[in-house]
């Protein structure tokens, strides 16, 4: 049987599609879920204890009514720290959080010029690069060709080279050059980082 939509009755398991996927699994084994023994063993206010057997070192939590966490599975003796449980999972959460707001979304941003474009008009497309070039974005020139002006792609690079890239006011890279697609020429410019 040919699999396609039609096949499928209402209801039934589409094979291959997952509605609930699994949410992603903790790393980190806690109280009796941790199989190493000898641990080394950390305190709530990040004191080292030392190294314990893993009875004595869960023994160690229950007194201080926590939960012995292992940190370091790889380490020798691993890694474990007696600590809250929701709080430890709050603190993983948050630094996800934080190094996922660090990280900075570069788009690529469009620009399409004519072979015929005004001055006006391409001073407009100019300021346009220039401001997604200032927000940290990449931008792809496409310089569309239609009928006959598909024979003139020379004229087409030295306006996309000359009369639009070499005109840009901003500390640029090319990143991919001039390079020919169906109904035109296209190429990228990325924002030189600072760094």
């Amino acid at each position: 049987m040919i699999f396609n939509f039609k096949n499928i009755k209402r209801g039934k398991r589409v094979p291959g599609f997952n509605r609930f996927p699994e949410k992603k699994r903790l790393t980190n084994r806690i109280n009796e879920a941790i199989k190493a023994s000898p641990v080394r063993v950390i305190g709530p206010d990040g004191e080292q204890l030392g190294v314990f057997e893993i009875a004595q070192a869960l023994q160690n939590a229950k007194e201080l009514e926590l939960d012995l966490v292992e940190i370091a599975p790889m380490a020798n003796p691993p890694v474990c720290k007696i600590i809250d449980w929701g709080k430890f999972q709050y603190q993983q959460a948050k630094k996800e959080k934080e190094s996922k707001k660090k990280q900075q979304k570069v788009e690529i941003k469009g620009i399409r010029l004519r072979p015929r474009i005004g001055q006006n008009d391409l001073q407009i497309r100019l300021k346009q690069a220039e401001k997604f070039l200032s927000q940290g974005n990449k931008v792809k020139v496409e310089i569309l060709l239609r009928g006959r002006e598909k024979a003139f792609i020379e004229t087409a690079k030295k306006i996309l080279k000359e009369e639009f890239v070499d005109k840009i006011n901003f500390p640029i890279k090319i990143e991919q050059d001039i390079s020919r697609k169906f109904n035109g020429l296209e190429m990228t410019i990325a924002p030189i980082s600072k760094n």
